[in-house]
């Protein structure tokens, strides 16, 4: 009669039930692991297997359809140093492989991929959606307005530049609105700057900033934010410009009649003639005070 440790031997097993695969077995397995691993790997998509511009570009938006952004931009990038420039391939390879890396969130690569598109060939038909996707994808990559602001001046860029070039591409809208939410987000970052300051009673930096806001965004809400905040600073006894709250305060009835908030802070008595107020931006003269850096976040 065999022992339990010659049954174990025999059947593959060792102390505790686990099971030890005998040498042979072993061997085979690898040999058919390899093998799937092999044929895996053919299976893949290899650049080799495609002769021609035309094959690899129908490869590659298929790869791109099936959303394998890896492929596609393995192929898509071959596709932009093969093709001629005069090859109506290149834009289509040019604006797919932008739209690969956005897929993959490589938003940066993305709209550098558009953007060559729309300075490249200007007058291809995917310029103005280049220019739109190049501006969309920087701004991605500036979602807090506390951040450093290079990519929303960079999304502000294709945006107007799309409306400047493209005055009647049906995209213009879309930019246009771009444009807008850009600049909403820069005058909120100079705001909570300004109100930074105004918080820590550092009231001469505070109004720069929030005179900038009305200087450089007067058509976002952040302006009228910001003149309500300029008037509450002039009217600190720190401050006392009284008459400056007043011409602030015709410029608000002027620009935002009917505001509840403008009538509680400036009751019309203070802008008698605010149907012809012009909205303005009284700058009274501050020597010695220059624009501070933004404090850190």
């Amino acid at each position: 009669m065999r022992t339990l440790d010659e049954r174990d031997a025999a059947t593959g097993r060792v102390a505790g039930g686990i099971t030890r695969m005998p040498a042979t077995r072993r061997l085979a397995f690898v040999a058919v692991v390899a093998t799937l691993a092999v044929a895996a790997c053919s299976r893949g998509f290899q650049l080799k297997k495609y002769p021609t511009n035309n094959a690899l570009y129908k490869a590659s938006f298929a790869e791109f359809q099936k959303k394998k952004w890896d492929n596609a931009i393995t192929g898509f990038e071959k596709l932009t140093t093969d093709l001629s420039a005069r090859d109506t391939l290149l834009p289509l390879a040019h604006y797919y492989l932008g739209k690969a890396h956005e897929g993959k969130g490589e938003y940066l690569l993305a709209a550098q991929s558009y953007a060559r598109l729309a300075e490249s060939f200007p007058d291809d038909s995917l310029a103005a959606a280049a220019l739109l996707a190049a501006g969309d994808s920087y701004l991605k990559m500036w979602r807090d307005p506390s951040l450093d602001p290079t990519y929303a001046t960079m999304a502000q860029t294709q945006y107007r530049l799309l409306v400047s070039v493209y005055p009647d591409s049906p995209l213009k809208d879309k930019a246009v609105a771009g444009a807008a939410k850009v600049d909403e987000m820069l005058a909120t970052k100079d705001y909570e700057t300004g109100m930074h300051y105004v918080r820590r009673r550092a009231f001469d930096s505070a109004l720069i900033y929030l005179k900038d806001v009305v200087r450089n965004y007067p058509s976002t809400q952040r302006s009228r934010d910001a003149m309500l905040r300029i008037v509450e600073v002039y009217r600190r006894p720190e401050m006392n410009y009284k008459d400056e709250a007043k011409e602030m305060c015709v410029a608000l009835n002027g620009a935002y009649p009917g505001d509840a908030d403008v009538a509680k802070l400036c009751p019309a008595e203070v802008a008698a003639d605010t149907s012809k107020a012009k909205p303005k931006l009284p700058v009274p003269t501050l020597p010695g005070v220059r624009k501070p850096a933004a404090p850190p976040r």
